[in-house]
């Protein structure tokens, strides 16, 4: 059986190597290489797999899992600059796939092993990543 639960988080980023010249950080990651961020209105839905419990019926609580994203996602990341305000992302380039692993770093260590996990992160209505801690 598989649960799912959705929320959303505002944040700015920028993408760009530190190594590389500004000229090639405009070929690599185009306009999200501008030096004054942008912004993104992301989606993250979480999905949970495991057996149903018999007592519950629930292969986890969602009230649950809405608290373990509200405390590990939302407060982190929502209305923060990604690059400048999240240690997470102090050495690793904010990019919508270093978002998801990041994500799913921080949800796994919060739910039961039993359950598998897998993290869709919608940083754009066409663009998507999904990520199940495979790397």
């Amino acid at each position: 059986m598989k649960v799912c639960r959705r929320i959303t988080f505002n944040a700015a980023h920028r993408l760009f190597h530190p190594e590389w010249t500004d000229e090639k950080n405009l070929e690599v990651f185009g306009k999200c290489a501008y030096p004054n961020y942008h912004g993104h209105n992301y989606v993250l839905e979480t999905w949970l797999e495991g057996k149903v419990d018999p007592m519950t019926g629930y292969v986890m609580d969602l009230k649950d899992l809405k608290k373990i994203l509200n405390q590990e996602i939302s407060e982190r990341f929502d209305h923060r600059n990604l690059n400048l305000d999240c240690p997470e992302f102090a050495h690793l380039n904010p990019s919508a796939e270093n978002i998801a692993m990041v994500c799913w770093k921080l949800i796994r260590e919060q739910i039961p092993s039993s359950l598998k996990l897998v993290v869709r992160l919608w940083e754009t209505e066409n663009n998507i990543v999904e990520y199940n801690g495979e790397e």
